[in-house]
C-alpha cells in the first residue's frame, strides 16, 4: 500500500509570515496538531500544537502575551522537516514515525506540498493490514526457512476450509526458521492443526490440547 492511497489530500496550511495567534486560530479551528508551513505552494516549516506553546512560554518571558503573539510563525517553526514521497510504501513511513519519533509526514512531491500522514493514519492502516478489526483468530506456526513453506502451511488451511484473512511472516526463534503469523476465520481449528503439525510444523498459538501429539521438528 503506497502512501498517496491513505495520505490527507486536503491540507490545512499557514504561511510563513503568519502570526502565531493566527496559526492558534487554524489549528482550534480545523482540531489539527500539525501544520505545515508553506510559501508559494513550497514546504518550507512545519509547527505543532506543541512547538506554539512552547515558543509563546518563551517569549512571554521577555514580553506581555500580546506582543509574544504578534510573532510570526517563521521564528518558531521547525525547518528541517521529515517528509514522505506519495509513491513511499506505507511501512516506509511507519518507519519513519518511529525513528524520529514524530507525529506526522507532510508528503510532497519534490518541494511542493500534495499530502499529509499522521501517526494515526499509519496505525488504523497497519491495524487493517493485520486483520484485527474483522473477526478471526490468531495462529503462530514456526517452519523451516525453505521455499514454498508458507504455500505448504496455507494449503492446509484450505482443506479444512479455513479462510485466510491476512500472513506476516517474521524471523523465527533460531537461526534457518521462520515464524507464520495467520488471521483466520473458522469454527473449529483443531483439525488444521493437527494436520500442520503431522507435516512437521510447530503450532505455537493456540496452544494444543494434550491429546494433539507433540509438535514435531520443522523439515529441513
Amino acid at each position: 500500500m503506497l502512501v498517496e492511497e491513505i495520505m490527507h489530500r486536503i491540507v490545512h496550511t499557514v504561511e510563513p509570515e503568519l502570526s502565531i495567534r493566527e496559526a492558534f486560530q487554524v489549528a482550534r479551528q480545523h482540531r489539527i496538531r500539525h501544520l505545515p508551513v508553506v510559501k508559494e505552494g513550497r514546504l518550507v516549516g512545519i509547527i505543532t500544537d506543541r512547538d506554539l506553546g512552547h515558543a509563546l512560554l518563551h517569549m512571554v518571558d521577555d514580553e506581555p502575551a500580546a506582543e509574544a503573539l504578534a510573532h510570526p510563525v517563521s521564528e518558531v517553526m521547525r525547518r528541517e522537516i521529515i517528509t514522505a514521497h506519495p509513491l513511499d510504501f506505507v511501512e516506509e513511513a511507519a518507519r519513519l514515525l518511529y525513528q524520529h519519533n514524530i507525529g506526522c509526514l507532510p508528503v510532497v512531491h519534490g518541494e511542493r506540498l500534495t499530502g499529509i500522514l499522521t501517526r494515526k493514519d499509519v496505525f488504523k492502516t497497519l491495524i487493517e493490514m493485520f486483520g484485527v478489526h474483522q473477526p478471526s483468530q490468531h495462529v503462530e506456526v514456526e517452519v523451516a526457512d525453505k521455499i514454498g513453506v508458507l504455500a505448504e502451511v496455507s494449503r492446509i488451511f484450505s482443506q479444512h476450509k479455513t479462510n485466510i484473512h491476512r500472513v506476516m511472516v517474521y524471523p523465527g526463534r533460531q537461526p534457518g526458521r521462520l515464524k507464520l503469523v495467520f488471521r483466520v476465520q473458522a469454527i473449529n481449528m483443531l483439525g488444521a492443526l493437527r494436520d500442520i503439525v503431522s507435516a512437521g510444523h510447530r503450532v505455537l498459538w493456540p496452544p494444543l490440547p494434550p491429546d494433539a501429539g507433540k509438535p514435531g521438528e520443522c523439515h529441513e
